[in-house]
């Protein structure tokens, strides 16, 4: 049961009309996931793609979704060629997904189920945290500021990315949001609450209309709930599924360099 159901939601590239549409579902890879049967893996070395053109100006950290690796979003980012802007996209360790039976695969957090009411995994949400934070600290000590780092992950990875944002403690650039929700949501509020919040950011959501595993409904309310506390959240939706497509990569290309790149630089 557990490959019919990664062969039905497996990811896939294909071209339609004169676009390129990329499909990468929630589960991606059956090799993957069937791939030993250990509880958990060490992460392998993130894939970095230099700037497009020096200098070096500002940096993203992007974290894909369950099941997937960083190698094809560092493709994605690469061929936008981004000037003054490297691109840090770290794979996941390989670990066991209650969602996935208990099969192991590339995760950044333990999923017990799709439901707004599931249980989560907070451990896990915070160790995940703790790897871009880490990234962060690498890219601080190099000479880039924190202002000038996005932090951004399609799907488990976004959920990621949006939970550090608002527990970071220092300023962040902005953050890419793409296909995903805020995790541990019942807790954001009061978080919030606290006097060291942090100061509003950019944040530029999409989500398909047609997403069948993490619903429209989901970003919309992830939208709703941040623009409580941060109204510079932009929010696109695109006529596709739990993927991304060439519309969209247009738009995050042009927040990373509104939101990296100072007026007057290369591009």
């Amino acid at each position: 049961m557990c490959l019919l159901l990664l062969n039905r939601l497996c990811g896939k590239l294909s071209r339609r009309s004169e676009h390129w549409f990329f499909s990468f579902p929630l589960f991606t890879s059956v090799s993957i996931v069937c791939m030993g049967t250990s509880s958990s893996q060490e992460m392998p070395p993130p894939v970095v793609v230099p700037p497009g053109s020096a200098p070096h100006r500002g940096t993203l950290i992007f974290l894909h979704g369950l099941g997937d690796t960083g190698n094809s979003w560092a493709e994605n980012f690469r061929m936008l060629k981004l000037p003054n802007i490297k691109c840090i996209c770290p794979t996941a360790a390989i670990a066991p997904v209650s969602l996935n039976g208990g099969f192991p695969m590339t995760s950044w957090f333990d999923i017990y189920g799709l439901s707004a009411d599931s249980a989560e995994d907070e451990e896990g949400i915070k160790k995940a945290s703790n790897i871009i934070k880490s990234l962060i600290e690498e890219e601080e000590k190099a000479g880039i500021p924190s202002n000038q780092i996005v932090i951004g992950g399609f799907s488990q990875g976004g959920a990621v990315a949006l939970n550090t944002a608002f527990n970071l403690g220092k300023p962040l650039g902005g953050v890419l949001a793409l296909s995903t929700w805020m995790p541990l949501h019942k807790k954001f509020m009061k978080l919030m609450e606290k006097p060291e919040r942090p100061a509003p950011f950019p944040i530029l959501q999409c989500h398909g209309t047609q997403d069948p595993l993490v619903a429209l409904t989901w970003g919309e309310a992830t939208r709703d709930l941040i623009k409580i506390v941060n109204p510079q959240l932009m929010f696109k939706t695109y006529p596709m599924g739990h993927s991304s497509c060439s519309q969209e990569m247009v738009d995050v290309q042009e927040f990373l360099k509104t939101t990296l790149l100072p007026t007057g630089a290369s591009k």
